[in-house]
C-alpha cells in the first residue's frame, strides 16, 4: 500500500464531508427562524439546544463505533459516517418543526464520526515514524473543510434556498463515501473470535484503559479550553470595533484562523514525529494560553487578528498531538476503540465549554470569557508533564 497515496483520498474525502456539514452549520439559526422561532430569547436556546444534542448523541455514539471499527474495519466506519450523513441532513431540510430538527440533529450526530474514523484508519496504515504528519495532516481538512463549506454554503443558501443547501450537504458526503469505496485502502485483520481470545482480552483491555485515561482527559480539558471563547468572537470584534463592519471583521479573523488552523496540524505533527509528542504538546499548551490574555485585554483589531492567529494555530495542535500520543501508545488492534473513547471525551468538553463559558459571559463581561480562557490552556502543562512521566515509568 501506497500510504502517501492513501492519506491524500482519506484527506479528500474528509475534505468533502466537513464542507458539507460546515456548508450548513453557521446558518442554523436563521433557519430556526424559518421553522417559526421568531422569539429571539428561544431562538437563542433552540441555537444552543442544536449544538448541545449533537454533541451528546455524539459522545454517546463514539465509543459503541470505536468497538465497531476495531471488529470490523475502519474504513467500513468511514462509510457509515458518511452514508449516514448523506441520508439524514438532506432530511434536515423537510422538517416540520424544531422539535423535528432537533430530533434529526441527534441522529446526525449518532452517526457522525468520519474524523475518528479517518484518524485510526491512517494510523494503522502509515510507517510510525510517519504518523504525527500523517494524523496531523487529516485535521487540517478539518479547518480547510470549515473555511470553503461556510463560504459556499452563505452563497447557495443566499441565491437557492434552504433546501438547495441541506441538498447540497448530502450530495457532498455521499462524493466523500464514493472516494472511501473506490479509492481508500485498509490493511485490516480482524480478530479471532473465540471464547478464550476474549477472555485472554480482559486483563490487556483494562490495561489499556489505564494507559488512556488520562490522554483522554487531557483531551477533554483541551476541548473545553477549544470551545470556551468560539461563541463569542463576534460580540468581543464588535465591542472593540462598534458595530459597523463588525460582520466583515468577524469574517477576516474567522478567515485567519481558519488558515492557523489548516497549517498547524500538518506542521506539529511533523514536529511531533522528530520530538516526542508531549513536549511539543506542552509548548503548544503554553503559547495557546499566553496568546489568550492579549485578546481579552486588546482595544485594537489588530492586535486581537495577529494574537487570535498565533493562539489558533498552537491551540490547533493540541488535538492531534494527543491523538498521536494515544495512536504511538496503542496497540492497532486495539486503536479504533480508544479513539472511540477520544471523540467522546472532545465532544464532552465541548458540552462543559459551551455551558461555562454562558456562565461566564452572563456573570461578568465577554472580555472576561478569552481570559479566563488562558486558565485551561496554561493548566495543560503541568498536566501533560505530569501524565507523560507516568507513562514513561510504565513504559520503561
Amino acid at each position: 500500500m501506497n500510504w502517501q497515496k492513501n492519506l491524500f483520498w482519506v484527506w479528500m474525502a474528509q475534505f468533502l464531508s466537513l464542507a458539507g456539514f460546515n456548508s450548513v452549520l453557521p446558518f442554523i439559526p436563521f433557519y430556526i427562524e424559518k421553522l417559526g422561532v421568531t422569539d429571539h430569547q428561544m431562538q437563542k436556546f433552540y441555537v444552543a439546544a442544536f449544538a448541545t444534542i449533537g454533541n451528546i448523541s455524539f459522545c454517546l455514539f463514539s465509543p459503541l463505533w470505536g468497538m465497531l471499527a476495531d471488529k470490523y474495519g475502519r474504513r467500513l466506519m468511514m462509510l457509515r459516517a458518511n452514508v449516514g450523513s448523506a441520508v439524514i441532513l438532506p432530511l434536515m431540510a423537510f422538517a416540520p418543526g424544531i422539535v423535528w430538527l432537533l430530533a434529526l440533529r441527534f441522529a446526525a450526530g449518532a452517526f457522525a464520526g468520519t474524523i475518528t474514523a479517518a484518524q485510526t484508519l491512517i494510523s494503522g496504515n502509515t510507517p510510525m515514524e510517519k504518523r504525527g504528519f500523517a494524523i496531523g495532516t487529516i485535521m487540517s481538512a478539518m479547518y480547510s473543510g470549515a473555511v470553503i463549506g461556510a463560504f459556499c454554503g452563505g452563497i447557495i443558501a443566499d441565491k437557492f434556498g434552504f433546501t438547495a443547501l441541506f441538498m447540497t450537504c448530502g450530495f457532498l458526503q455521499l462524493l466523500a463515501a464514493v472516494i472511501v469505496y473506490f479509492l481508500v485502502e485498509e490493511k485490516f485483520q480482524p480478530p479471532e473470535e473465540n471464547c478464550a481470545a476474549l477472555e485472554n482480552d480482559i486483563e490487556p483491555e483494562r490495561s489499556l484503559f489505564a494507559m488512556a485515561w488520562p490522554v483522554l482527559a487531557l483531551l477533554l480539558i483541551v476541548a473545553v479550553a477549544r470551545q470556551f471563547d468560539a461563541p463569542f468572537m463576534p460580540m468581543l470584534v464588535e465591542k472593540i470595533n462598534g458595530h459597523e463592519g463588525a460582520v466583515a471583521a468577524t469574517g477576516m479573523i474567522a478567515g485567519l484562523s481558519a488558515v492557523a488552523g489548516i497549517f498547524s496540524g500538518a506542521a506539529l505533527g511533523w514536529l511531533a514525529d522528530r520530538m516526542s509528542p508531549q513536549r511539543v504538546a506542552i509548548i503548544c499548551s503554553l503559547f495557546a494560553g499566553l496568546l489568550m490574555l492579549p485578546q481579552g485585554l486588546t482595544g485594537s483589531l489588530l492586535v486581537l487578528g495577529v494574537c487570535r492567529f498565533g493562539n489558533m494555530f498552537f491551540a490547533g495542535g493540541l488535538d492531534p498531538l494527543l491523538q498521536v500520543w494515544l495512536a504511538k501508545t496503542t496497540p492497532d488492534a486495539k486503536r479504533g476503540g480508544v479513539f472511540g473513547w477520544a471523540a467522546s471525551a472532545r465532544s464532552g468538553g465541548w458540552v462543559i465549554g459551551s455551558i461555562l463559558s454562558g456562565v461566564v459571559a452572563v456573570s461578568l463581561d465577554v472580555r472576561w470569557v478569552f481570559i479566563i480562557t488562558a486558565v485551561p490552556f496554561l493548566l495543560l502543562i503541568p498536566l501533560i508533564y505530569f501524565v507523560a512521566k507516568k507513562h514513561w515509568k510504565q513504559t520503561a
